[in-house]
């Protein structure tokens, strides 16, 4: 997917993820904190690519990041994720706050770029190391690639503009408040171990 689309996907899923309030925070986050934070983010997989929007522009650390995983590699998995999180908690000095919109707002958009990977025929090794490769092949490379592609990423705003707040069984009672709850929760205990915290 191209740059373009990442963006267009990652408003698309910030949308969608406020509208249909997945987690609580997200319920009641502001839109302009989960907008920009997700859009932050959202091509920050990419990294793994030199040519890619970002790796260009940070080549000293596209580069050697090539080298060592490859394109869709480690950056496209969840240990990234978690990876990531783990080290943005740690080196946050202890007076600096984030809103708490503005960190699932991060993910969400790091997580968009994985899911529209996932969307192409070549997928993602989500669950890297395993190389097994995840993938719903909606969008296949061809000579309109790209206006398929936005057009694509274009409906999945409308739809996400759409779809009627607070529809699906998420909020603050729902399935995914429980597991982000629960992650949360076994993540802060895996930050308290680290020395200095």
């Amino acid at each position: 997917m191209t740059a373009e689309g990442h963006i267009i996907f990652a408003v698309a899923s910030a949308i969608f993820a406020k509208r249909a309030e997945l987690t609580p925070v997200l319920a009641q986050g502001d839109w302009w904190h989960i907008i920009s934070a997700t859009l932050m983010t959202c091509l920050l997989p990419d990294i793994d690519h030199p040519r890619s929007l970002l790796g260009q522009r940070l080549r000293w650390l596209s580069h050697p990041i090539a080298r060592i995983f490859g394109h869709r590699g480690f950056t496209h998995s969840l240990l990234a994720v978690l990876g990531g999180l783990w080290l943005f908690q740690v080196n946050i000095p202890q007076g600096w706050i984030i809103p708490a919109d503005v960190l699932q707002g991060m993910v969400l958009g790091y997580l968009s770029h994985i899911l529209a990977d996932m969307l192409t025929p070549a997928g993602v090794p989500l669950l890297w190391p395993c190389r097994w490769r995840f993938r719903l092949p909606v969008l296949r490379s061809s000579q309109n690639g790209n206006q398929l592609e936005r057009v694509f990423c274009y409906v999945l705003v409308g739809l996400a503009l759409w779809f009627p707040p607070g529809s699906l069984p998420f909020g603050a009672e729902g399935w995914t408040a429980q597991i982000i709850n629960q992650a949360q929760s076994g993540f802060n205990q895996l930050i308290k171990q680290v020395p200095g915290h």
